[in-house]
């Protein structure tokens, strides 16, 4: 019973610490990497679909992406994509091939950058500590009503604190990774 409720509580929590470092990638740093354009939807003969179903999508420097349509005639949908989404990037097309620059980060967007990864991390922080609480009042619930002792139920939040503790320093260890790899020049 102790062990479902710490397994469920786990679970949950590495799926949120998933859902963290997907939103990481999503931070641009100053080189160019693939998943910078997942989140680019494409209007594909009508139905919007995410950029990686209609292009190739690969480096060709520290600095440049380059997008190869799968489909020659979609090229002029998927540079508006791209320029239109939120990332701030200027393409240019070369016949069927689409090149992306990266733009320098000025220091002070660097610093930008950093605040929004720790407010992210805070969300992240919190969203585990809810867990935790939901944990917390399950073992409550069972000791309430008898299926647990007061011992086990205690036992059963310090082995839930434990798994918390462990996510939030992971949480901390890939909060450091992306400021050091943002203030990088």
């Amino acid at each position: 019973m102790i062990n479902d409720i710490q397994q469920d509580a786990l679970t949950r929590m590495n799926k949120s610490i998933e859902a963290y470092k997907t939103e990481l990638s999503k931070i641009r740093t100053g080189r160019a990497h693939t998943s910078l354009l997942d989140h680019v939807m494409v209007d594909y003969y009508g139905a919007m679909v995410p950029i990686s179903q209609a292009a190739n999508i690969s480096v060709e420097d520290s600095r440049t992406l380059a997008v190869t349509a799968y489909d020659g005639s979609m090229t002029q949908a998927i540079e508006k994509a791209i320029m239109t989404s939120d990332l701030g990037l200027n393409p240019s097309s070369a016949g069927t091939v689409i090149r992306v620059p990266m733009p320098p980060l000025t220091e002070e967007r660097r610093r930008d950058l950093v605040k929004v990864v720790k407010e992210l991390t805070e969300n992240s922080r919190i969203a585990v500590r809810n867990i935790r609480r939901d944990a917390n009042s399950d073992l409550k619930e069972l000791q309430k009503e008898k299926e647990i002792s007061e011992d086990e139920e205690r036992k059963g939040q310090d082995l839930v604190q434990k798994v918390t503790d462990q996510s939030i320093a992971k949480l901390e260890e890939l909060l450091k990774e992306k400021e050091k790899e943002l203030m990088e020049i």
